[in-house]
């Protein structure tokens, strides 16, 4: 059984024994310094029922604090299976197409480095950084990775404004991040940088490692 299948049985395993359902999948794509994992088919019944009540922000908030709970659990097994120390763990799902992720960025860093060229790079980060602009700041650094025809990743460096950081001091992170993922994705969903590659965008997720002030992105697309 390969690793990647491994990751996907455990994921599956694991949100089904916390949130009383598994996914329909969880698609592994490892290549380094990324480990990516895309959910599909998921949301719990309870999840489900407080959609229909129109409580959506309680259902981001609950699955907020149930998934950084379960990340240092999740970031044990992949190391221990991978012997690959994934230094920084992000998250997001969308509930509309009842979809998740979880990414994990290896430890080295100088991995990041290798910023790797791909056909209207320049234009997918330039889009990338007026989005960030529009919601909060332009990055002071921005890199994608196109990891495959179907996933584009993108770390940003310095792109909280001075009132995001108070917040965060305050211990307002968690809303504020529900918040910002909100804003984020309307935007890259809108008028995003799928027209760019001449693809059809079909998830974009978004999360941020406050401490460092580094924000994570990575975008879906169709098949052809």
């Amino acid at each position: 059984m390969s690793i990647e299948v491994q990751i996907s049985s455990y994921i599956g395993k694991l949100l089904r024994d916390n949130f009383g359902k598994g996914p329909e999948s969880a698609y592994v794509t490892m290549q380094h310094p990324f480990i990516l994992i895309h959910i599909r088919n998921f949301i719990s019944p309870m999840e489900n029922a407080l959609l229909k009540q129109g409580k959506e922000s309680t259902v981001e908030e609950t699955r907020e604090t149930m998934l950084s709970s379960l990340v240092p659990e999740i970031q044990a097994y992949i190391l221990a299976l991978t012997e690959t120390e994934y230094e920084k763990f992000y998250y997001d799902w969308n509930t509309a197409n009842q979809s998740m992720m979880i990414a994990g960025v290896a430890k080295d860093n100088n991995l990041l480095q290798d910023n790797q060229n791909y056909e209207k790079k320049n234009e997918v980060e330039n889009k990338i950084n007026e989005i960030s602009h529009l919601v909060q700041k332009w990055p002071e650094q921005t890199q994608t990775w196109m990891i495959s025809e179907r996933v584009l990743v993108s770390i940003r460096k310095g792109i909280l404004v001075s009132i995001e950081k108070e917040l965060i001091q305050k211990g307002y992170a968690k809303p504020l991040k529900v918040t910002k993922r909100i804003l984020e994705k309307r935007s890259f969903i809108n008028d995003g940088i799928d027209p760019i590659l001449g693809k059809k965008l079909r998830d974009v997720f978004c999360d941020w490692d406050f401490e460092s002030d580094t924000g994570l992105l990575v975008f879906y697309f169709s098949p052809k």
